[in-house]
């Protein structure tokens, strides 16, 4: 009952900061699960079968609160559910590891720059009905989907920061229909993984407790993205990328270090405090973004 109750601390803690930030639930968890003495092996399929449930109930609470623009769901979740079921199936045993530090790197640069856009730079302008295209949308569902599966987790960290760069939705709809289409990628991988395991046995209690907390956390973590002002959330979702892909640089290069952790902290810390006083230490937005506009009704008298 104790290992339950840690491991439902765990998927609410990684809940929390995936579906509030768009990302690192995967990282997150993992992360904690192997530090509490599991697998890794057992730790990234553990992972992938509790977001079924986490994804879905991310989905719906975002959805509710009307951060999701379905058309870019449906644009990004089927190309990144044949990703994920193709690395969990096929390609989950081609090591990634040489291309770990240079999808690192890619991520942290645009880390910096949605740090430089949003916390430093002129609050961006975001045009109601404007979304990204298919031409974007769907290889980078297919890459996020394949990372994710190979890699133990990275959906968001590959989505989020992309299509927030790209500046053609404002971070609430990236945030919420990433955590969306995260369903359809995470069911993908867990059919997959399922396959590829063979019967091999796993710990239900990890994949119930990380199912709880998550489900638990999802709501809150879906307010807060309806709610955070702008720079706030720019600021932390630059800041997380920027520790992820720091602490995956640090682990490749053999140079991590108590020393070289605080210094990613203390940056993080120092970017989200510039961007709560941007904010007038106001943590939400004054407004809430335009709606979509709707059809202008036809004047019958116009043309009279």
């Amino acid at each position: 009952m104790e290992r339950l109750i840690i491991f439902a601390l765990v998927g609410l803690a990684a809940q929390a900061v995936d579906g509030s930030l768009g990302m690192a639930y995967g990282v997150t968890s993992s992360t904690l699960l192997v530090a509490t003495g599991v697998a890794p092996a057992v730790a990234s399929a553990s992972v992938h079968l509790a977001e079924v449930g986490t994804t879905f109930a991310s989905g719906v609470s975002h959805w509710r609160l009307g951060n999701v623009d379905w058309k870019v769901v449906a644009k990004i979740a089927i190309p990144g559910g044949i990703g994920a079921f193709t690395g969990a199936t096929v390609l989950s045993n081609i090591s990634t590891e040489s291309a770990t530090p240079w999808v690192a790197g890619l991520l942290l640069v645009l880390g910096v720059y949605i740090i430089a856009r949003f916390v430093f730079g002129k609050p961006p302008v975001f045009i109601p009905g404007r979304r990204p295209g298919l031409g974007l949308l769907a290889p980078l569902g297919l890459f996020g989907g394949f990372i994710d599966a190979t890699g133990g987790g990275g959906w968001g960290p590959v989505t989020t920061p992309t299509l927030i760069s790209s500046g053609t939705l404002h971070p609430r709809k990236v945030i919420g229909s990433v955590s969306t289409a995260e369903f359809v990628t995470t069911v993908s991988a867990s059919v997959g993984f399922l396959v590829g395991l063979a019967g091999e046995a796993l710990d239900w209690r990890i994949i119930g407790g990380l199912l709880v907390g998550g489900v638990i956390a999802a709501p809150f973590a879906a307010y807060l993205v309806k709610h955070l002002s702008l720079p706030i959330l720019g600021g932390l979702v630059g800041s997380i990328i920027l520790i992820t892909n720091g602490r995956t640089l640090l682990r490749n290069f053999d140079a991590e270090s108590v020393a070289a952790y605080g210094v990613l902290f203390a940056v993080a810390a120092v970017i989200v405090a510039i961007a709560v006083r941007k904010s007038g230490g106001r943590l939400t937005d004054a407004q809430e973004p335009a709606p979509e506009p709707a059809a202008e009704p036809v004047n019958a008298n116009a043309n009279a």
